[in-house]
């Protein structure tokens, strides 16, 4: 059987040059790029959208971050470096990868799609994981880490030095979205104390499910340290955060 030839980029219904560049990789072949950018409701079927490699993206995705954080972090325990994973592949980071290189501009939908403005969110991670998966499947895992680690090492770093980490309600909520689909919620459970210096104890909802409670000098400190209580169990093999004398 003959080999299909690629076919040219003229004849393709995005600016493949322009593309190429914003994510500094060229193909070898363009149609990869272009399943890639090929939203379902663009797609003449199911099988020519990049639901495919939105699959095939998300695990290289995770794949090249964990080995980087597992390289880059010796001494870290699992749970810590999963905090760290759940943040930087997450829905709302591949999403804003996305809309930081305006990948939208390449991105093929139906007219029901192109109709609702901005583009939604889940979409454009799917894109960016999608694109992910035509570089492996065009170059190998080489340039697939390279592209992936260029993009993603400042979240790392970010999360990593606690730019986002130490807030554990982001870090709850990131999560929660990602693994059930829901927004975590916060309850007071109990207070404390005279009215002019009160303690709050909250807890953490993810759905019906309710999270260890925990105490605070305000309502805020005591949501944070929810969050943190949540995400330990979410997270057993994490390292405890050491008690305060307002835990109980």
């Amino acid at each position: 059987m003959a080999r299909r030839e690629p076919p040219e980029t003229a004849d393709l219904p995005i600016d493949v040059a322009e593309c190429q560049r914003r994510i500094q990789y060229t193909f070898r072949d363009p149609s990869l790029l272009l399943a890639a950018v090929t939203h379902a409701s663009g797609a003449q079927h199911r099988l020519a959208s990049n639901e495919r490699l939105e699959f095939l993206g998300d695990s290289i995705l995770g794949f090249v971050i964990c080995e980087h954080l597992y390289r880059l972090f010796p001494e870290s325990l699992e749970g810590d470096l999963t905090r760290i994973k759940s943040v930087v592949v997450s829905r709302e980071t591949c999403g804003r990868i996305s809309e930081q290189l305006n990948l939208a501009d390449f991105l093929i939908v139906g007219k029901g799609l192109a109709i609702n403005k901005p583009v939604p969110i889940s979409v454009l991670s799917d894109l960016f994981e999608s694109l992910v998966a035509a570089v492996y499947l065009d170059g190998g895992i080489d340039p697939a880490r390279a592209l992936v680690e260029r993009l993603l090492a400042p979240e790392v770093a970010s999360v990593a030095s606690g730019g986002q980490g130490a807030n554990h309600k982001s870090l709850l909520q990131q999560l929660s979205q990602r693994d059930f689909g829901v927004t975590p919620t916060y309850e007071v459970m109990e207070e404390s104390g005279p009215d002019h210096s009160k303690n709050f104890q909250v807890s953490a909802f993810i759905g019906p499910r309710c999270y260890s409670p925990a105490w605070g000098r305000n309502k805020k400190e005591a949501e944070q340290r929810a969050a943190l209580k949540a995400l330990e169990e979410l997270c057993p093999v994490a390292k405890p955060a050491p008690e305060s004398p307002t835990d109980s």
